[in-house]
């Protein structure tokens, strides 16, 4: 069956159409089924409204969702929405991954360098009891506290520590890795 996909991506992906070629594949497979998944990201320009309103699009764009997919363009890492995209689904507890899409010729028909990991940006420590979970960000050349706390019980290997997320995610490139043929396999179809 397939998956119910979230989208998350810089804004400036969609205008170059990278974002789109992996958001819309499936519309060129004969049935949308052998995609793997269906698009249930948001699609709106949410920069003219406030930010009580873009985390209620956010919310209401997770909702459904088992997958969490970040579109890793070269400033994607630095987005602070983006980033609250990555930390709410994992707090819900989608299965995360991500795809470098600068492999995939823009509307100047170039490529770029792959993007910085948007996960190794973010990361999440552990309580010594495991009870207590805080979200961490690398800003400033260091890691600071992300604004946001949650309960959780965690075993005891991750008990008093803390970890990027880059070391639970997979990431994938869309040309090199063939995303058109495997992405079903990667958002775990």
């Amino acid at each position: 069956m397939a998956k119910r996909v979230f989208f998350s991506f810089h804004y400036e992906d969609v205008a170059d159409f990278r974002a789109n070629v992996v958001r819309q594949h499936w519309m060129t497979k004969p049935d949308r089924e052998d995609a793997g998944f269906f698009d249930h990201s948001l699609w709106e320009d949410a920069k003219r409204r406030g930010n009580d309103a873009l985390v209620k699009l956010i919310e209401d764009g997770l909702n459904g969702t088992s997958v969490t997919c970040v579109l890793i363009g070269s400033r994607t890492y630095e987005r602070p929405w983006v980033r609250y995209e990555i930390l709410r689904s994992f707090h819900r507890g989608n299965r995360l991954v991500g795809v470098h899409i600068n492999g995939i010729r823009g509307k100047d028909r170039m490529t770029k360098p792959l993007g910085p990991n948007p996960f190794s940006f973010v990361g999440v420590g552990y309580s010594t009891d495991g009870r207590v979970g805080q979200f961490r960000q690398w800003t400033g050349g260091a890691w600071t506290p992300y604004p946001r706390t949650f309960s959780c019980d965690v075993g005891s290997s991750h008990r008093g520590n803390w970890f990027s997320l880059s070391q639970w995610v997979p990431t994938y490139d869309w040309v090199s890795h063939n995303g058109f043929a495997n992405f079903a396999t990667w958002i775990g179809s």
